[in-house]
């Protein structure tokens, strides 16, 4: 339990991580992983490099430390760290490892004068205070996966049984569990989690889950990144027959019961959770917008599909907009999603559901433009693990 000083003392704080957090995380991702190469597959190295990781975790630190007194104020914070968690299995013993470790950088960045003693201590009461809430809701979780119908705790082996490439730069591995057995059923919008082993190293990724339960397998939608070891790996190396490690559904990102209209943004990639929430919601009623952009139509996903749930469906209207169409490609709209294209092929009711994904700056454009367009705010959902003032530049 932290003393009133204590609290005192981490709001104190907030000033220096706002002006200095970045520096403090990227110093302690520098320094935890040389020195503890055991919780290198936990992190993706492509979020190192861009800094997106240092960010998150620093706002992340920053949140905290504001809300110190009243921690239900974090929202939807904990609940995202907990799925992100989950799906990459992060247990117990990693904590005291993460913890050592931020000590260290706030004594280092800030130096011994101002990361006193005094300091140092609270920010350790604060810590565990974080790591015990993080570890029971963690918890919670693994076993309820564990005694879910189908479910498991940790990895379960998984065989590639279909592979198909969907545009230039997505493929879709279809997976079966290698026991035979049921597995969980997932809510649309969740990832699992992977685990590989190449080129004698183990790494963690999250993917979405692209299309609705079903019992029996689980698809994952995979874009092949420039410079991406672990994309080019699973397009070039992983076929039908081959063996994968997968963790238990999870994420917080996920189609909620209402009879509203529901839209569905998504750019690029971000396709592979609206994909599951359109199957799961097709046979609802419910009036269904689904609007996707891509650069052109070679690399646009899944548009046949699309389209034949709207021609099945009479509630289901879609539309697709390029950003750099070729001669052949026939699209809605060229260019950017607009204000003012997203104000005609939305709704005319703005009571409506929307669910957003994809490139950062098509994110904080369309947030923008939801709320310009009256769309609720509670009603606007998106999965943005970063700095939320990164969406409202």
């Amino acid at each position: 339990m932290l003393s009133e000083q204590q609290r005192a003392i981490i709001k104190a704080t907030v000033p220096l991580l706002e002006s200095g957090g970045e520096a403090l995380t990227r110093h302690f991702y520098q320094m935890m992983l040389s020195e503890y190469p055991e919780v290198r597959p936990l992190f993706n190295q492509a979020h190192q490099a861009s800094g997106d990781q240092q960010r998150a975790l620093a706002n992340g630190v920053l949140m905290y430390a504001r809300h110190i007194d009243k921690l239900e104020a974090l929202g939807p914070l904990v609940g995202q760290i907990v799925s992100k968690h989950v799906a990459l299995q992060i247990l117990p013993e990693h904590y005291p490892i993460v913890g050592a470790c931020l000590l260290r950088a706030i004594r280092e960045v800030l130096g011994a004068e101002i990361a006193s003693d005094e300091v140092i201590a609270a920010w350790a009461a604060a810590y565990g205070q974080l790591a015990d809430i993080l570890i029971g809701a963690e918890e919670q979780q693994y076993a309820a996966n564990a005694a879910a119908e189908g479910g498991w705790r940790g990895g379960r082996d998984f065989c590639v049984v279909r592979k198909e490439v969907e545009s230039a730069e997505i493929t879709s591995f279809y997976l079966a569990p290698i026991d035979g057995e049921p597995i969980i059923a997932h809510q649309p919008g969740q990832y699992i989690g992977l685990r590989l082993l190449f080129d004698g190293q183990e790494v963690r990724r999250n993917y979405s889950l692209s299309a609705g339960a079903n019992g029996r397998e689980y698809r994952i939608s995979v874009k092949r990144e420039d410079g991406g070891r672990v994309s080019a790996y699973l397009h070039e190396q992983v076929q039908v027959g081959s063996r994968l490690e997968l963790f238990p559904p999870a994420g917080h990102f996920v189609l909620r019961e209402s009879s509203k209209p529901l839209a569905l943004i998504s750019a690029g990639v971000g396709i592979t959770p609206a994909l599951a929430m359109l199957d799961s919601a097709r046979s609802s009623g419910r009036p269904i917008h689904f609007i996707h952009c891509a650069r052109d139509g070679a690399v646009h996903a899944f548009r046949d599909w699309v389209e034949a749930q709207s021609a099945a469906h009479p509630q289901i209207r879609h539309y697709f907009c390029y950003s750099e169409p070729r001669a052949e490609d026939q699209a809605h709209a060229s260019g950017f999603l607009t204000r003012e294209l997203l104000d005609a092929w939305l709704p005319a009711e703005r009571d409506l559901d929307a669910y957003f994904l994809g490139p950062k700056p098509f994110m904080a454009q369309v947030k923008r433009h939801l709320r310009e367009l009256g769309v609720p705010q509670e009603q606007s959902h998106y999965e943005f693990f970063g700095p939320a003032s990164a969406l409202e530049a």
